[in-house]
């Protein structure tokens, strides 16, 4: 939703003339951001991948760590892992809350372990304070990605507060949006400096095109730190839209035989439903490709559950993931579950159509 303040501070941002990483709203938006998740530092890039990436590089995970992560997640959070390397040691999601199963973590630490990767997936977090206990334990770092979790919060804490480094995009269908774009927050200021450097070619003050090490070219626009500067402003007006929408499809669709719904809360979160998720019981006979197919001949446009990163084609080319790995749960979570519309400019009289609509396709 793009009607608050955006179009008066694009117009500011182009009268003024700095329209590029060096306008004034970049320092603006890292401050307000910064400020909101309770962080010391945040560092905008162009999209929420460069700040995985940037975030990776910044720990040191290089030749021979592991990283443990989730294999039901998109593979953006795995790419620069590979690439600088390191192996991914990928756990099963949990079949309630469909993030990463926690119990399962433990287990999979070795001395090549460096550091955990938290995705919050689709509007629960991660149980994070037996995760943050592991990591301490064990002397790991936490990278939290909270791309999905914009205004969440866990036990009371916001969702991107909690890592050693976590990340955020604002991509399209995220809470808050610029286009494109993503955040880096840290509390480190080591861990910031060096994001910083890497977002901007790793130019040197004192000597700005001798190279002591490679970055990217990874800026954010001024133009789209205007936009997310305005959408920050009605960030919790987003999530209790979100909420409500969230809260009227589990009225519509709790009594579905055979269909589980995103788990509205635990005990230490309510869920912002990012996206509404449906997950079909084989005895349905149907899978997610076969309801989503049904669904589009009534003109509603669904998306698929996140394909496993153990099942990735381009992974098992690499010899990143061993044969033997398999998470049944996160198979059977992208098999038999899709998500259906969920955008914050859905109407209330839309959202009883696709309900509606679903109970008559998925009625035993």
């Amino acid at each position: 939703m793009l009607d608050g303040n955006e179009k008066r501070y694009l117009l500011e941002c182009i009268e003024s003339g700095w329209i590029s990483s060096e306008g004034p709203f970049i320092k603006a938006f890292e401050e307000k951001f910064a400020a909101r998740f309770n962080r010391k530092h945040a560092i905008a890039v162009c999209n929420g991948t460069a700040a995985l990436d940037a975030a990776i590089e910044a720990l040191g995970i290089g030749p021979g760590d592991e990283v443990i992560m989730p294999s039901f997640t998109i593979i953006s959070c795995v790419m620069q892992i590979v690439r600088n390397g390191a192996k991914p040691v990928l756990i099963d999601a949990d079949p309630r809350t469909w993030n990463m199963d926690v119990s399962a973590i433990e287990a999979r630490i070795t001395p090549r372990t460096k550091a955990i990767m938290a995705v919050h997936i689709y509007g629960l977090p991660v149980d994070m304070d037996p995760l943050l206990e592991l990591a301490r334990k064990h002397g790991l770092k936490v990278l939290e990605d909270a791309a999905q979790m914009h205004g969440q919060t866990y036990k009371g804490r916001a969702c991107g507060s909690l890592g050693d480094i976590s990340t955020f995009s604002f991509y399209p269908n995220k809470h808050i949006t610029t286009g494109e774009g993503g955040m880096i927050v840290t509390d480190s200021d080591e861990l910031a400096e060096q994001c910083r450097s890497l977002r901007n070619l790793c130019f040197k003050p004192e000597s700005r095109f001798v190279h002591d090490r490679l970055g990217w070219n990874l800026r954010m626009t001024s133009m789209q730190a205007a936009l997310g500067l305005a959408q920050l402003e009605r960030l919790d007006e987003f999530v209790a839209r979100k909420r409500r929408m969230g809260a009227l499809y589990q009225q519509l669709l709790g009594d579905l035989e055979g269909v589980q719904l995103p788990q509205a809360s635990t005990d230490y979160a309510e869920s912002v439903y990012w996206v509404f998720g449906l997950v079909l019981d084989e005895r349905l006979g149907l899978t997610a490709a076969d309801a989503m197919k049904r669904l589009a001949a009534e003109g509603i446009g669904s998306r698929p559950f996140f394909y496993p990163m153990h099942q990735q084609p381009v992974l098992r080319q690499m010899g990143a993931i061993a044969d033997a790995d398999r998470c049944p749960v996160a198979e059977r979570l992208y098999e038999r579950g899709f998500y259906i519309p969920s955008g914050l400019a859905l109407t209330e009289d839309q959202i009883r159509t696709v309900a509606a609509t679903v109970r008559r396709i998925l009625t035993l």
